[in-house]
């Protein structure tokens, strides 16, 4: 008999427990707005990179490397932007900065590759300059 009652008790514990469950089940991106509208704009940034990307591939030599630079460099930025959409702070305000700076300067540095010489390396200078320049931006930023 006592083994009945503690089976039974154990059954109705267990019940319990599993309607709780159901109950008390925390929102999914599926019922949450925000979530789902989140998972849909990081979905839209992969969808707009491989869609660039595949124009990239069309063309040749530098260029190629220019366009896939520029295609990172929005990527990126995109998804910096999103997430200080998503959760507003000064410490992703700063991630998006470093975002574009870093961006800016692959591209850039990309671009002197079509240059020689003397002509290339003043253009990586200026590269690096900006670089250097938007960097001191952000740290002014911090304080």
């Amino acid at each position: 008999m006592k083994k009945l009652l503690m089976m039974c008790t154990a059954a109705s514990c267990l019940a319990m427990v599993q309607v709780h469950a159901q109950v008390n089940t925390t929102p999914s991106a599926a019922t949450d707005p925000a979530m789902a509208e989140y998972k849909a704009a990081r979905d839209k940034i992969s969808a707009d990179f491989k869609a660039a990307k595949e124009k990239c591939d069309a063309l040749k030599d530098n260029a190629k490397d220019v366009c896939m630079e520029e295609a990172k460099g929005k990527e990126k930025v995109a998804k910096a932007e999103l997430e200080q959409k998503q959760k507003p702070s000064d410490a992703n305000a700063r991630k998006l900065a470093e975002a574009k700076v870093e961006a800016a300067y692959e591209v850039a540095k990309e671009k002197c590759d079509d240059q020689k010489g003397d002509a290339k390396d003043a253009c990586v200078k200026e590269a690096k300059a900006e670089q250097a320049k938007g960097k001191a931006d952000i740290k002014a930023m911090k304080k």
